[in-house]
């Protein structure tokens, strides 16, 4: 499962992040999703607010399926994947992992448009953008294949 995302990146559950329940509260996910999608984003050289052209993104649609409680302290591993490339945007997926047990506690994805913030809307993922998107999906479809594994998106 873990090879199918071609970065990961660790967190330290915080203070901040437990709520009233005692555990990782439902809406730090999406922080967490943020802050990892963002070192994503970093790591093959981009930021949110610029993938080429001039363009950023800006968020449409968040998913996330909570598997397992979350404490303060726990370490935490983030797989990202960049995926689904279409005219004006992109999925990104997400697998969060518990370092001390290796137990998935999350998973989600978030849907990620092309955005001009000057003119404000939607536009075109730039080309850059796409073809380094797409050289990593080859990569790591390649790598799945020879695991053995044809589902490369779950």
């Amino acid at each position: 499962m873990g090879e199918q995302f071609g970065f990961w990146t660790s967190f330290t559950v915080r203070i901040g992040d437990i709520n009233y329940g005692g555990h990782m509260g439902n809406d730090k996910f999406l922080l967490l999703f943020q802050d990892a999608r963002i070192r994503g984003l970093q790591s093959l050289g981009f930021e949110e607010t610029h993938i080429g052209d001039g363009v950023g993104v800006i968020l449409k649609e968040a998913h996330v399926k909570y598997l397992a409680e979350v404490f303060l302290g726990d370490e935490l591993e983030v797989g990202v994947r960049f995926f689904d490339l279409k005219r004006t945007g992109f999925t990104v997926g997400f697998l969060v992992k518990r370092s001390s047990d290796d137990r998935v506690v999350a998973e989600g994805t978030t849907v990620m448009v092309a955005f001009d913030y000057e003119m404000r809307k939607v536009t075109r993922v730039p080309e850059i953008f796409k073809e380094k998107i797409g050289r990593l999906e080859l990569n790591l479809y390649a790598v799945t294949r020879v695991r053995g594994k044809s589902d490369i998106l779950r």
